[in-house]
């Protein structure tokens, strides 16, 4: 059985929809009042965990596990409550980690692009001393997977026990399907279906820098499917333990997204510029672009779906779960 924490989230809902159809999923999520619950509808689920009673569950069925897909965070790069976000993303995964360790159990986690702050130090994954010192993630949601990053390669570099296999995957601007519950930090190819729909214009945020244009703005935009993707390979190959890159290793503009978002409705660009709000001047990232070259070398398969093709299927997944209502 493969328990997938945050299995009701984003990420973690593409990797059971696919895992279950296969294999023994349980699934780690808090699932609210709102419509959560319809990213694992079409899934086969073999056991259903609140977060709170995750500790009991392991001491019940842990020896049932062949493998842990951390997932489960505070996502919200607006999230101040620090306390929360050390609860939740370093306790939880740290609490994780030494179970898997104990256990033998393949142990693939969630960390983020974010914990290369604005990139001038770069987007590579290097996993040295040296390099980790000089990051500055723009958040504490960031601050917290650097963190466990460097727990984790604190205790790999003692010798402690670590679990058979591990990796820390670093995604970068994920988007694609079961997005909704997001909220405020869905992607723009999603939160701005409606909008597209309702045939009103896009909005972006006009740059504050004089060496990007409005619209000009660049991120490594990689499609859900093929982060699922990349972690099922990782479940089903050897590979070196380490922290690993996920992302296409192209920026593309806000101005290509658009692009493609205006083609999936068959329309022709529209689009209005607005300010950067107060709350995201100084935090945000003009341009991010993963190096690839790590994950290739040890033979995944690099995500390779288009803007085009990944905002089309997102908008097909859409239009079904509107015809749904």
């Amino acid at each position: 059985m493969i328990l997938v924490t945050g299995g009701a989230g984003f990420i973690g809902s593409n990797v059971v929809e696919a895992l279950s159809e296969t294999r023994v999923v349980a699934i780690c999520d808090w699932f609210g009042s709102d419509d959560k619950w319809k990213n694992v509808r079409n899934a086969s689920v073999e056991d259903f965990v609140l977060p709170s009673d995750l500790p009991d569950w392991l001491a019940r069925r842990g020896d049932s596990l062949s493998g842990i897909i951390h997932m489960g965070a505070i996502s919200a790069t607006t999230e101040r409550d620090v306390d929360r976000i050390i609860v939740n993303n370093l306790q939880l995964s740290r609490s994780l980690w030494d179970f898997a360790a104990a256990r033998e159990i393949p142990f693939i986690y969630a960390s983020s692009a974010a914990t290369y702050g604005n990139g001038e130090q770069g987007f590579i994954d290097r996993s040295d001393w040296e390099y980790l010192a000089t990051l500055r993630p723009l958040n504490p949601y960031g601050w917290s997977k650097l963190a466990f990053d460097r727990q984790v390669l604190g205790i790999a570099s003692r010798d402690l026990p670590a679990p058979p296999k591990w990796a820390g995957l670093k995604f970068f601007n994920v988007y694609g399907p079961r997005e909704g519950h997001k909220g405020g930090m869905r992607s723009v190819p999603y939160s701005n279906y409606d909008t597209l729909r309702r045939g009103e214009p896009l909005r972006l945020f006009k740059s504050e820098r004089s060496d990007y244009e409005h619209g000009g703005q660049k991120r490594d935009f990689v499609y859900v499917g093929d982060c699922v993707q990349t972690i099922i390979w990782m479940l089903d190959n050897e590979f070196k333990s380490d922290l690993y890159n996920v992302g296409t290793g192209r920026a593309e503009t806000w101005l290509d997204v658009a692009r493609a978002m205006f083609a999936a409705m068959d329309r022709e660009p529209q689009i209005e510029f607005i300010d950067m709000p107060e709350s995201l001047r100084g935090r945000y990232q003009y341009m991010t672009e993963a190096s690839m070259s790590k994950l290739a070398a040890v033979g995944c398969p690099i995500p390779a779906t288009s803007l085009r093709d990944g905002v089309a299927a997102t908008y097909r997944y859409l239009e079904a779960e509107s015809a749904d209502c």
